[in-house]
């Protein structure tokens, strides 16, 4: 264990230290940096392996995509989502932070409105897993634990490992990756057989695809606001390249894999109106095979929302609420047994489609103004040691003027089965809202901040 000097919270003091990490906010000071850059492969490998991630490549097949037009769209937006949650890793061992902290750079004192959407997404995130969690242990007894005592055992899992912080879900996702992959290899040969490669397309357009590729997107995407938090106490002069590449890879392997399953078997599916879970069942006619799903299953739901309330937690912070941090990962986890039940009185894939398509429109411009100060700052941690102190913090208002313009910009290319843009529905229902928005978002970010610079005097 370590103590910070100045903060004089607790911070893990190497791999396997499971002490309750106290630290919140605050730049990981250079003496307290460590980790092995391989582990970002594991941290972002396990919480992809989730029943999300079937119902999205059947989602695929539900929009009317054949099996290799799906394929296609997976690959397309797996590369975007991944891609982008790759690159804002490395800016995490630089100045030793968090994600939606290192947002403080550039919203300052705005970093509110940031701070408390995403909050409130990891509760959300948290509730859409936690229900595939409680599914599969209800499948596994048979029905005999209820729904909401299910969803303690998983709940309460997910809330002991954020609660403890950075090193438990490290060396949980590290162990979990490798009984996952095995766990997931004997689903994935034993559903093969009901794999329909040559599956073709009911209404494959181009409006289609593309909406496909912004939903597959989307679910990395969401990513994109925790990427630093599993990096930030890596030594500082850990390769980018590594750091990019390994996370990349963890995230983008496990998300392809378990869509490519959910896109292939989608037409052996008896009863498209049910969850995930219950469909991997069906499709594996229970007994053993199926027994190893629903453990695969659980394990994947408690590695996913553990990272979900640690990153929560550190949002919160992010936002100016002093709390100390295990305990703001307790509350998401409260927050998410109430969100789980709610949804579990909901129409799953309808609401699972809606969110999926909802983050990307805020993440999208969120993204390129982080990415464009960190190009204007060179690259440099300069101004992370005060970015802890709220009251320090510059107005912040070039960057919320950004992402609020790049949101509004961006409605006429929106399309949810709640709302459809005009510009998207003349496109044949393509969604194209968050690349606008990232477009526009940044762009007018890039301009404000600069002349704002050149009107300083010298």
């Amino acid at each position: 264990m370590v103590v910070d000097a100045l903060t004089r919270d607790t911070m893990p003091s190497g791999e396997g230290d499971l002490s309750i990490e106290g630290h919140g906010i605050e730049p990981i000071p250079a003496a307290a940096r460590y980790g092995s850059v391989w582990r970002l492969f594991t941290v972002w490998f396990t919480p992809n392996l989730v029943p999300a991630a079937f119902a999205l490549g059947a989602l695929c097949a539900i929009l009317g995509l054949g099996f290799f037009t799906g394929l296609l769209a997976i690959l397309v937006g797996n590369v975007i989502g991944g891609g982008i949650v790759a690159i804002l890793s490395t800016i995490g061992p630089k100045v030793g932070l968090g994600q939606i902290p290192i947002s403080r750079l550039s919203f300052g004192k705005s970093i509110v409105v940031p701070g408390l959407i995403n909050w409130v997404s990891t509760i959300a995130w948290d509730a859409i897993n936690a229900f595939f969690g409680a599914y599969a242990i209800q499948v596994i007894t048979n029905n005999v634990v209820p729904f909401w005592l299910a969803l303690i055992v998983v709940i309460g899992c997910q809330a002991a490992l954020s609660v403890v912080g950075y090193e438990a879900i490290h060396t949980f996702e590290k162990y979990a990756a490798i009984a996952l992959a095995i766990l997931f290899a004997v689903v994935t040969v034993a559903l093969l057989p009901k794999a329909n490669f040559g599956m073709a397309g009911t209404g494959e357009t181009l409006g289609v695809f593309i909406l496909a590729t912004t939903i597959v997107g989307s679910f990395n995407l969401g990513w994109a606001l925790y990427a630093s938090d599993y990096s930030r106490y890596l030594p500082a002069s850990t390769s980018s390249a590594k750091v990019a590449g390994y996370s990349f890879l963890g995230i983008a392997v496990s998300a392809v894999w378990i869509e490519l399953l959910g896109l292939a078997v989608f037409g052996a599916v008896t009863n498209g109106d049910a969850d995930p879970v219950h469909q991997i069942d069906a499709l594996l006619g229970g007994g053993l095979i199926s027994a190893v799903a629903m453990i695969a299953i659980f394990f994947g739901t408690v590695a996913v929302n553990a990272m979900n309330d640690y990153s929560g937690s550190l949002s919160l912070l992010a936002a100016g609420i002093k709390v100390y941090r295990p305990v703001s990962a307790l509350i998401v986890g409260v927050l998410s047994f109430i969100a789980t039940l709610w949804l579990y009185t909901q129409n799953f894939s309808a609401t699972f489609e809606n969110y999926l398509l909802l983050i990307t429109y805020w993440i999208g411009p969120w993204s390129a103004i982080v990415l464009v100060d960190w190009q204007l700052r060179k690259h440099s941690a300069a101004g992370a040691d005060h970015v802890s102190d709220f009251s320090l913090l510059p107005s912040g208002w070039n960057a919320l003027i950004a992402l609020v313009v790049g949101f509004v910009v961006s409605i006429p290319f929106m399309d949810a089965t709640l709302f459809q843009g005009f510009i998207a529905n003349n496109l044949g229902g393509a969604d194209i809202a968050y690349v606008i928005g990232f477009i526009v978002a940044g762009a007018l970010y890039w301009v404000l901040e600069r002349r704002a610079s050149t009107a300083v005097p010298a």
